[in-house]
């Protein structure tokens, strides 16, 4: 197939036959990795122009190409954090792994697969890395692609690590005694109001829970319980975490901040509650959950389109009350487009709107990267008229965070000749 770019983003002709759309599939594959390879060397470029820049204008060569990562991120519709890793691996490929990097602009290797060469290799330096980067991806003599480009994931990386293992065995030790200090806990949602809770432990550390949640399983379906396996270990990690079935001392206390309408809390409507740090939930699980709960009640008020506008507080400072506030208006997540970390800075959108004033219209929910980002050479940001804060980055490009969530009262019911209309339109969709 040699087709161009435009005749392949039209797809596929009508009555293609099996073979032609196998062929399709897979030249647009190709496509993908070299459009990964371009956007590589982009970032590079991107970097090299902005340091560039602000050295000229005089910032410290500690904060040279502050908002790069940022500026990638925004660009590729992703995470700040995503934003970093990619242009981490950018400047990799670039510099230290031209092999990896012919393969993807080759269309033979994707950005996942040049990420796991990456990684494997980080703790080598830069010649043994190179080492590796040709015995694995050199082309061969003959222009025949070399063996990883037929390799899956768990593969290349432990051809990767062999070759690692074999140049530098200290240097691997290292960097495994060194990961412990990356032992953390996440949590993110699950369909169905559940939650995936995951931890990054020491192999022995992790090896060693499993095995108590395992055999904790075993005791229970040998006393019959009826439980599944998974349900038994699952209950048996709430219960020795949170203490929920404990009897000795006295059980810690849990926060968990539900935000809903009053409607929704008596009962009187159905609107979804959200859970900061979750997300939406149905009103009648959130009524179910705080039943059995112990209950701190703060009240929110809304204007007439259901803008949040202030909060009931308790609270002796003022500014605690008000960033609380803004971190429950924006849903416990960063504002920045494409980016689902959990806020941990309040700041100003726009510091000298009305000489920087402290409001709650002048205030967003950032995360830490976020916030550092933002405070970057030529970066601007301004509150929009409908809720949404509008970030101009220095290159001019315009991206526009959509206002938080609202909370807004129930529509009114159906008349009775909306509902007969209703009706008719779901039998013609159910004939259709």
């Amino acid at each position: 197939m040699n087709e161009t770019i435009d005749q392949l983003l039209t797809g596929p002709p009508l009555g293609a036959s099996e073979s032609e759309l196998v062929d399709w599939i897979s030249r647009l594959e190709e496509v993908k990795c070299v459009a990964e390879a371009v956007q590589a060397e982009a970032a590079v470029r991107l970097e090299d122009a902005v340091r560039t820049r602000q050295a000229e204008a005089g910032v410290p060569a500690r904060k040279l190409g502050e908002g790069v990562a940022s500026q990638v991120a925004l660009a590729r519709r992703v995470s700040p954090v995503k934003g970093t890793s990619f242009l981490g691996l950018a400047k990799v490929l670039v510099a230290e792994m031209p092999h990896t990097y012919a393969l993807m602009r080759a269309g033979l290797f994707s950005q996942w697969q040049a990420s796991i060469l990456a990684r494997e290799t980080a703790c080598l330096s830069v010649e043994d890395r190179r080492v590796i980067d040709y015995q694995l991806c050199a082309l061969g003599d003959d222009g025949q692609a070399p063996k990883v480009v037929a390799m899956g994931p768990r593969q290349l990386e432990n051809a990767a690590k062999k070759l690692a293992i074999t140049l530098d065995q200290e240097s691997v030790v290292n960097r495994a005694a060194n990961a412990e200090k990356d032992r953390r806990v996440s949590v993110r949602p699950a369909p169905d109001t559940m939650t995936w809770l995951g931890a990054l432990l020491p192999v022995k550390d992790g090896v060693a829970v499993y095995a108590a949640l395992d055999q904790a399983a075993k005791a229970a379906q040998a006393a019959g319980d009826e439980r599944t396996r998974g349900q038994v270990m699952a209950d048996t990690l709430i219960d020795r975490v949170t203490g929920r079935a404990g009897t000795e001392g006295v059980k810690p206390r849990i926060e968990v901040k539900i935000v809903m309408t009053a409607d929704s809390l008596t009962n009187d409507s159905n609107q979804p509650a959200m859970i900061e740090g979750y997300g939406p939930v149905p009103a009648g699980w959130a009524r179910e959950a705080l039943a059995d709960a112990e209950v701190f009640v703060r009240r929110l008020f809304t204007d007439h389109a259901g803008q949040l506008v202030a909060m009931e507080s308790r609270s002796r400072k003022a500014p605690d009350g008000l960033a609380e506030f803004i971190t429950t208006r924006d849903g416990g997540i960063c504002r920045t487009v494409g980016c689902d970390a959990p806020i941990r800075n309040v700041d100003h959108v726009e510091r000298h709107a009305d000489g920087g004033k402290t409001s709650a219209t002048n205030l967003q929910g950032l995360c830490e990267r976020c916030n550092q980002a933002k405070e970057a050479l030529g970066w601007q940001a301004r509150p929009g008229p409908d809720g949404s804060i509008i970030t101009i980055t220095p290159t001019g490009h315009t991206y526009v965070s959509p206002p938080p969530e609202t909370w807004r009262p129930d529509p009114p019911p159906l008349s009775r000749a909306e509902f007969t209309l209703r009706d008719v339109l779901l039998d013609h969709r159910r004939a259709a």
